[in-house]
């Protein structure tokens, strides 16, 4: 077992690192200056360094800079009794593993000297190899998925996916335009659910100059940008009527018009529409047109969530952590066999996106290379403790799970930075509250006001206000 080296002018820190390294039996040697390490790393290397930063001669974070450029595998901690933001940065910028101001918990530090001891010395994982196809999974359930991209590549059908949000149906989507043969030409996606209700019209068919008020010279919309190619419409559920109309129109006749023009366009691009919502419900609540529907489903590619093709999960795991070490120029962490298992296991109701977001959090937030379950962001960890013990665990579960996919969609919107976020998701929570009221009470208006708790003025409004159909 390689030695663990502690770099530090203090005698007393010295001797008490040392002492507490060898009640573990983790062999060790002392070092009161940068130069001497240096100078001995020519001839043998440490499974560790752990080295303060203020010291005669060389600092420790160049120490730490020369010990990255030469050896750069060798895991360095950075401990200091001049703790500060800026010492802090410095650090993790220039590759340490931790940062520890003094004084630190001795046992917390020795644990962490231990585990990034043990992994220099062990190979518990696979070396990550790159995953070159666009869509990453071998299950049962992505090999459908596969199928029937394969089946779509030289047609040029219209395609409905549906699916989670979060589950890749812009990926897929993707890959279905890069196999047909319309790969060479553009691919343009459109989130319904981000433009403005009053821009949607240009945003999708252009506009003349003059059209309106601001139109002060002709825009292309996407139907035209995507000639030839593939238009991707998705969350195609949060259509306006009006302009579902118009889009039903393009579908059947292939012709559209730029808004405030007469002359007509052909409308040259195959078109892919997603959604997590249900359409057919939709329809039948009056919110969806049903020609148009039919339109849309003429091929229908249903993606499973994350937790159909649990199978699938470590080498999505294995892939974005490290792409993301590619992005941010680090070395790719991996995971125990008992964490990955605990990940396999855990629902991910945010499905392939909130797997993402973890290891990207993990690699930035995960205090070694190894990456174990006690080193996952603790709502993940209790998230997964729920739901086997007694009925109020699992009740407990369901209301997480409601309020994490709430948390996940919320974020999403913020992060593509739709308009009018929390009238958005209001609208739609008090259109689905009432339509279950008013699907338990079978349509009966103050039934439902009075189990729901509101007026019957209340409930009548809001059923006109938000275009809910009770027949």
């Amino acid at each position: 077992m390689k030695e663990v080296w502690i770099v530090d002018d203090d005698r007393s820190i010295r001797w008490v690192m040392e002492r507490a390294l060898q009640k573990q039996q983790i062999p060790c040697r002392t070092f009161e200056r940068a130069d001497d390490v240096l100078m001995t790393l020519k001839s043998e290397q440490p499974s560790v360094i752990v080295s303060d930063i203020h010291m005669p001669g060389k600092s420790g974070l160049e120490l730490l800079t020369e010990v990255k450029t030469q050896y750069p595998k060798i895991p360095v901690i950075i401990m200091t009794a001049f703790s500060d933001l800026d010492s802090a940065v410095a650090s993790f910028q220039k590759g340490a593993f931790e940062y520890l101001p003094k004084p630190f918990d001795i046992n917390k530090a020795i644990e962490l000297i231990q585990r990034l001891s043990d992994e220099n010395e062990e190979k518990e994982s696979e070396p990550i190899s790159e995953q070159l196809t666009e869509i990453i999974g071998k299950s049962p359930a992505m090999q459908e998925v596969y199928r029937a991209i394969g089946r779509l590549a030289h047609v040029r059908m219209t395609v409905l996916i549906t699916g989670e949000s979060g589950a890749g149906k812009e990926v897929v989507a993707r890959a279905l335009h890069k196999h047909s043969a319309m790969a060479n030409s553009e691919f343009i996606a459109i989130n319904m659910a981000a433009i403005p209700r009053e821009l949607m019209e240009s945003e999708l068919f252009g506009h003349e100059r003059g059209a309106f008020t601001g139109a002060n010279s002709m825009r292309y919309g996407r139907f035209e940008q995507a000639a030839g190619g593939t238009l991707f419409l998705d969350e195609i559920g949060d259509m306006p009527a009006e302009l579902q109309t118009r889009l039903l129109r393009v579908l059947s006749d292939g012709y559209f018009y730029r808004v405030g023009g007469h002359q007509p366009i052909k409308a040259n691009v195959r078109v892919i529409a997603a959604t997590h919502q249900n359409l057919e419900e939709m329809v039948r609540d009056g919110r969806f047109r049903e020609d148009l529907y039919h339109r849309l489903n003429v091929i229908r590619l249903r993606l499973p969530p994350l937790r159909e093709r649990k199978e699938d999960i470590p080498m999505l795991i294995n892939h974005f952590l490290l792409s993301t070490a590619k992005n941010i120029g680090v070395e790719p962490k991996k995971v125990t066999d008992e964490c990955m298992t605990f990940l396999k296991n855990f629902p991910f109701p945010g499905n392939v996106r909130q797997l993402e977001n973890l290891c990207n959090w993990l690699t930035v937030m995960a205090p070694s290379q190894l990456v174990r379950t006690s080193d996952l962001p603790e709502e993940i960890r209790n998230y997964g403790n729920v739901g086997v013990a007694t009925e109020t665990s699992q009740e407990k579960a369901v209301g997480a799970h409601w309020e994490q996919m709430l948390e996940q969609e919320v974020s999403s919107s913020l992060a593509n930075e739709e308009p009018d976020i929390m009238k958005k998701f209001t609208d739609t929570f008090e259109k689905t509250v009432i339509n279950a009221a008013l699907k338990f009470t079978h349509g009966k208006r103050v039934e439902a006001s009075t189990k729901l708790g509101i007026g019957r003025n209340t409930i009548t409004r809001k059923i006109v206000d938000l275009g809910l159909d009770t027949k």
